[in-house]
C-alpha cells in the first residue's frame, strides 16, 4: 500500500493551521487528518469488538498503519486482534537494551504464535554510549532529568524513526491505567508525528482486558503473574504492592505526578475533539 506524502503537513501542524487536502478532480476538499480522526473516534466508540474496531481503522486510514507494542497485556490483546482482523498493519517494538529476559521471550513466543515478524527498533548506539558516559549506567535514578534523557534516547527518538512516513499509529493506552490517561480518546490527530493516533481499547476495563486474553488464549509476559501489571525496562520497573495503582511500579523512586516516558504526549481535550 502506498504511503501518502506528509510533506507540508508538518509545517501546518507547527503553525497551528488545520491541514486541508484537495483531490485531483477539480478542487474538491477532502477531510483533513484532524477531521478524519474525529470521525473515526466517534465510529470506534459505537463498535463492540476489538476486531471490528481494527478493521474500521484499516478502512479509514489511508497509508501505512503501525502498531507499537510493548508486549504488555494491552498490546498482546491488540496483537491478537491484528493477527485475526488486520494483518497488514506494521507491528514493531522498541528494544531499549534494558528489557527483562521475560519480555524478550514473550516477543519470540508471540512471533511463533501469530506467524509474523515483529520489527525490532533499537536506539542509536552512539547516543546510548554518550548518555552512559555522561550519566553513568544507572544515572537515570539520580534525577528526573536524567531519567527523561534516558527515555528520550532509548525510546522517544527510536519511536520517531519507526513512525516516519506513517499515516496511523495504534497503541494500547487505556483510560483506567492512570489518572493522566483518563481522557484518552479512541482516535486523535497527533500533530507532533503528523498522523492519526488510535487507541482501540481506550474504554476497556482491566476485567475486560483479562477476559479477552483468557478467551483467546493470548500469550502474556510471565512477569504479570508475579505482580508486574505494567512492565518497562528492568531497572525502572518493580512489582506492585497490594492496593497500589497498576503503574506504581514504574519509576517508583519518582513523584507520582505525571510519570510518563515521553512516548505518549497526550493531546489536549480541544485537540482530541478537533
Amino acid at each position: 500500500m502506498a504511503v501518502k506524502s506528509s510533506k507540508g503537513r508538518g509545517a501546518l501542524a507547527a503553525s497551528g493551521a488545520r491541514p486541508s487536502l484537495r483531490d485531483a478532480g477539480g478542487g474538491k476538499e477532502t477531510p483533513s487528518g484532524e477531521q478524519t480522526a474525529f470521525a473515526l473516534d466517534r465510529r470506534l466508540a459505537g463498535m463492540a469488538s476489538l476486531e471490528e474496531r481494527l478493521r474500521e481503522i484499516a478502512r479509514t486510514i489511508s497509508g501505512r498503519i503501525a502498531f507499537s507494542t510493548s508486549l504488555g497485556l494491552e498490546d498482546q490483546a491488540i496483537l491478537n486482534g491484528i493477527a485475526a482482523a488486520a494483518p497488514a498493519i506494521d507491528v514493531f517494538t522498541l528494544d531499549t537494551g534494558r528489557h527483562f529476559p521475560e519480555t524478550l521471550e514473550t516477543l519470540e513466543e508471540s512471533e511463533r504464535r501469530y506467524h509474523l515478524r515483529i520489527r525490532v527498533v533499537a536506539p542509536d548506539a552512539a547516543e546510548v554510549e554518550a548518555l552512559v558516559a555522561r550519566d553513568g549506567i544507572n544515572g537515570f535514578r539520580l534525577a528526573v532529568e536524567n531519567r527523561k534523557a534516558c527515555c528520550e534516547v532509548r525510546k522517544v527518538r527510536p519511536l520517531k524513526r519507526a513512525l516516519a512516513g506513517t499515516a496511523g499509529w495504534i497503541t494500547g493506552l487505556r483510560r483506567d491505567q492512570s489518572a493522566e490517561r483518563a481522557a484518552v480518546p479512541f482516535a486523535a490527530w497527533d500533530a507532533e508525528h503528523c498522523l492519526i493516533k488510535v487507541n482501540p481499547i481506550a474504554d476497556w476495563s482491566l476485567e475486560q482486558l483479562e477476559a479477552y486474553i483468557a478467551e483467546n488464549n493470548v500469550p502474556v509476559n510471565p512477569l504479570h503473574a508475579k505482580g508486574f501489571p505494567s512492565i518497562g525496562c528492568q531497572p525502572c520497573t518493580r512489582a506492585i504492592r497490594p492496593g497500589e495503582d497498576i503503574r506504581a511500579g514504574r519509576w517508583w523512586w519518582e513523584n507520582e505526578d505525571g510519570k510518563e516516558c515521553g512516548l505518549h504526549n497526550r493531546p489536549s481535550h480541544k485537540d482530541a475533539a478537533a
